[in-house]
């Protein structure tokens, strides 16, 4: 048990938000994303929502330079309640909105996937780490 480390955060996604570098890329992804086809490294979180998993994650990872949050955008452009809670969960109104193949472009590199229980559609993200200071 760690002091002042949020549940969320196992051992193995801190040991791997650890390993991440400057500008690496971590993807939230809902329930529907091909995680396992996509990723190299995929941990399943089933229990968790993306939001959720953003906030615990926002407390050990900086955010990189702008775009460092990438969301997933609907076919209509609409704003659904889930992407709201994910910008708002990473601490910025600074996101930016991906096709969803070009999300699956961009989400392929990534040094890690993880994949949570989140059953609304659209509620996935990536994450870039910044500079810890």
């Amino acid at each position: 048990m760690l002091s002042g480390i949020h549940p969320l955060l196992t051992g193995p996604l801190l040991a791997h938000l650890d390993a991440m570098g400057h500008s690496d890329a971590v993807v939230l992804a809902d329930a529907h994303f091909p995680a396992h086809r996509l990723g190299s490294r995929v941990l399943d979180l089933p229990g968790v929502t993306t939001p959720d998993l953003m906030a615990a994650i926002r407390t050990v990872v900086p955010l990189d330079d702008a775009p460092a949050v990438d969301l997933m955008a609907t076919p209509d452009g609409e704003r659904l309640p889930v992407q709201e809670e994910l910008a708002a969960a990473a601490g910025t109104t600074d996101v930016r909105f991906l096709d969803r193949f070009g999300f699956y472009e961009a989400a392929a590199p990534a040094y890690l996937i993880v994949r949570t229980g989140e059953t609304r559609v659209y509620g996935n993200a990536i994450l870039r780490k910044g500079v810890v200071t």
